[in-house]
């Protein structure tokens, strides 16, 4: 039997904060798996002339307005973790991550903590003067950068913490106010340090370390490449102080560039226009992952007319509009050695621009200027493939899947009323076309049922409900008790990790409510 999470995608893991508007369906999706198993194999057919000139039409769309994105290089950052006193560290600018507690001083005004003393004493006294002055506190999200003679580093950043620091997230924050802060002083290295590190455990360290790693490069990155003019950010080294060093060390901050990598290609994803992103040329950047990690991924692309060999009539039907075609993604990890313990399929709602089709979006709040963003569970699954192509986790088999497509308004487009057949024989009543996102989807999970996996995470701008309950910075997570029930400890490490997760239940009562009515 398949479980599957569905995730709604809150607007922090996209490029901009928007309300996705609403829309029901009268039918809803149950049977997943077809009870035959399919083996596939693809081939492109030849194109006929009438199928040269239709591609060739789609090409000239495809470069609407004569965009084309800049070839901007990302910017690459030399870590490395360092057991020296502060003082003795030269560069650019020492950040120092503080808590409130931090900050407390005693009856002479002096810090109490032996690292902002040290440093204080250093200074003659400028860093307490000058943070009493500034009223800083160590209060999360408070920064203050002084220029001060009397040390290595020509600049010493204070950033706050807030009461406590014990989750990553906290000190991926650190790592972002920390590109902000060099950024804005042009600064070319950077060390970075914590007033209070003694007590971690040698597991918190490592965790915070590659937290710290990764928020810096996720904070340093800026999608400059349709501008036509940017600035290069100047930041080349950050020397990570007091939390350990060691192969150890460097394997986890190594891990940490690469998954922030690929949430930063993930982000440009969403951030590319729909004249430029179009199914095609997702399509293409989930080939450019599977060539360029061709030693664990493989691709196959389906065209519209492969995917009517499978029957995806309802995936086709939202496709139907656009004179840009459809193209179904599927990538497969699976490690160059060892034993398959796990398969998993991540499926990502793939609409590179969402019209709402006859039931258009209209009127405050419809946000139909951003829906180029409907891709966004596309770019996560995308962007988590260019990850594991990086990392090459062992024993485990997964399949990314994204059914491709444009929802648009034409004479050939579906209309409010029309039924729809998924490739698993189900029928689907289309009461408004603006549902595109589940019918997409729906012969997209088909498709992952059938691959053999044994678990399916389903992310998705699916409905702006999500952002109305849970605000534009959380997540909502839809499983059933019985997932939520043996995957508990995965959920645990999820929340550790990102924080900004919210588990919503399936109840067992709602189950008539997930049924076809006929």
């Amino acid at each position: 039997m398949v479980a599957t999470i569905v995730a709604s995608l809150p607007s922090f893991l996209l490029a901009s904060s928007v309300a996705h508007s609403s829309s029901t369906s009268s039918l809803i999706f149950n049977k997943l798996r077809s009870s035959p198993r399919l083996r596939f194999s693809f081939a492109v057919a030849p194109l006929c002339s009438r199928r040269a000139k239709f591609m060739a039409h789609t090409l000239a769309s495809a470069n609407l307005g004569l965009t084309q994105p800049a070839n901007i290089e990302s910017p690459k950052i030399a870590f490395a973790a360092k057991e020296i006193d502060v003082g003795e560290w030269k560069g650019d600018m020492l950040a120092v991550g503080v808590t409130e507690k931090d900050m407390t001083k005693d009856e002479n005004s002096k810090f109490q903590n032996s690292i902002l003393k040290n440093l204080d004493r250093l200074l003659g006294g400028l860093l307490a003067e000058v943070s009493s002055e500034e009223d800083f506190t160590g209060k999360s999200g408070q920064s203050t950068v002084l220029r001060l003679p009397g040390l290595g580093s020509k600049r010493v950043g204070l950033i706050g913490l807030g009461q406590s620091a014990l989750s990553p997230s906290a000190f991926r924050g650190l790592g972002e106010a920390v590109a902000a802060a060099a950024k804005t002083a042009q600064a070319n290295s950077v060390a970075v340090v914590l007033a209070s590190s003694e007590g971690l455990s040698n597991e918190s360290k490592l965790g915070f370390a590659s937290a710290i790693a990764s928020g810096t490069v996720l904070g340093l990155h800026e999608d400059n490449r349709y501008k036509s003019e940017s600035k290069k950010p100047q930041l080349k080294s950050l020397d990570i102080l007091g939390l350990g060093t060691g192969p150890e060390l460097e394997k986890k901050l190594k891990y940490a560039e690469d998954v922030s990598s690929a949430i930063v290609f993930g982000r440009e994803l969403v951030n590319s226009p729909a004249n430029v992103l179009t199914p095609a040329a997702l399509a293409e950047e989930a080939s450019k992952i599977a060539s360029s990690y061709s030693d664990v991924i493989y691709a196959n692309i389906l065209t519209a007319e492969q995917c009517k060999e499978l029957k995806m009539g309802s995936y086709l039907g939202v496709a139907a509009a656009s004179d840009n075609p459809p193209y179904f993604i599927h990538l497969c990890y699976k490690p160059s050695s060892g034993p398959i313990k796990a398969k998993l399929a991540l499926v990502g709602k793939g609409l590179t621009f969402d019209s709402g089709g006859y039931n258009i979006k209209t009127g405050p709040g419809c946000s139909i200027d951003v829906m180029k963003i409907d891709m966004g569970g596309s770019a996560a699954v995308l962007g988590a493939a260019k990850a594991l192509g990086q990392i090459k986790p062992p024993g485990v088999e997964v399949h990314f899947i994204v059914a491709s497509c444009e929802n648009m308004i034409s004479g050939t487009g579906m209309r409010p009323g029309d039924i729809l057949t998924a490739s698993n024989g189900k029928t689907i009543e289309v009461n408004n076309t603006d549902a595109e996102g589940r019918l997409t989807l729906a012969d997209a999970l088909v498709y992952a049922c059938n691959q053999g996996v044994e678990k399916i995470v389903d992310l998705a701008t699916l409905t702006g409900a999500c952002i109305v309950a849970l605000g534009p910075s959380i997540a909502g997570m839809y499983m059933t008790f019985e997932f939520y029930n043996c995957w508990k400890i995965v959920l645990c490490v999820l929340f550790v990790s990102f924080g900004n997760l919210k588990i919503l239940l399936f109840f067992n009562n709602y189950d008539d409510h997930f049924l076809d009515d006929n």
